[in-house]
């Protein structure tokens, strides 16, 4: 394939909202920091003063500062339970990644094999999460994890399959003519015009993805499984009536689920940099 062929591509299409658009002025990156920790501190505020000052919230909302000291006292065994949350979650998100990878793949290289998964990826997207993890944790065993990840993985497969499948049908096919008349292979059409195209596509599906699987994972663990997780311990200490406790398990979600969102959206910033145009 020639350097000729390459030049007369046009750069590769990008999401929405991925650049700021003509007309629109993009954010200083260092408010798109800053105004998130504001807000926090704001609502941190109104919960001290709500709690500590005027007293009238209700009995299972302690006060932020309770809940931070039982996270701090039992920090080991909360790591513990929340190492195995987010093991289950980066499971589903793995698998359901790669599967949808595959299927997407499958999708738009084939209109018939298209026509066969649309339905069935549509009832996945439907399925409730709450309908499916009992049958899901009591077919596999109350002593297995499998059922909680197979739950992150529907619910991180639906949104990359979307978006990858989306990425790979924006190529046209002129360009592919115009590769196809260059005599590239079928190698490099993808390398070339595919992939670059697709790729800030996958790492969006991603983002998004990776916060769907954690709350996947922590939803599964309140019905059935082992007893183990931060969702368990969620319900068990919220029906013991330890609040505070119950919120530092809650705190250590919010974690799991920040490190995942955080990991996925540098990823994505960097497929989009490196990606042409």
């Amino acid at each position: 394939m020639t350097d000729a062929a390459t030049t007369m591509l046009p750069a590769p299409t990008t999401p929405a909202g991925a650049a700021a658009g003509p007309g629109e002025r993009e954010l200083p990156g260092w408010l798109r920091w800053v105004a998130p920790v504001v807000v926090g501190i704001l609502i941190l505020a109104v919960w001290i003063f709500w709690v500590d000052v005027l007293g009238t919230a209700p009995r299972m909302l302690p006060s932020p500062i309770a809940i931070a000291e039982e996270f701090v006292r039992r920090f080991p065994i909360i790591l513990e339970d929340m190492s195995i949350t987010a093991t289950n979650a980066l499971i589903g998100l793995v698998v359901g990644s790669l599967l949808a990878l595959v299927f997407a793949g499958l999708a738009a290289a084939a209109r018939p094999i298209d026509g066969m998964l649309a339905p069935l990826v549509s009832a996945l997207a439907v399925i409730p999460i709450v309908a499916i993890t009992p049958i899901l944790n009591t077919m596999f065993g109350a002593s297995s994890q499998f059922g909680r990840q197979a739950v992150a993985t529907i619910a991180a497969f639906i949104p990359v399959f979307v978006n990858v499948l989306r990425g790979l049908r924006q190529t046209r096919p002129v360009h592919r003519d115009v590769l196809r008349s260059s005599a590239a292979s079928g190698f490099q059409t993808f390398r070339v015009l595919t992939l670059p195209t697709a790729l800030p596509y996958l790492m969006t599906g991603l983002r998004i993805a990776s916060s769907l699987a954690v709350i996947a994972a922590l939803v599964a663990e309140y019905f059935g499984g082992p007893a183990d997780g931060i969702g368990t311990a969620i319900a068990t200490y919220a029906k013991s009536g330890r609040a505070a406790l119950a919120w530092a398990y809650v705190l250590g979600g919010i974690i799991i689920g920040l490190v995942f969102f955080l990991v996925t959206s540098l990823l994505e910033r960097l497929a989009t940099r490196r990606s042409p145009g």
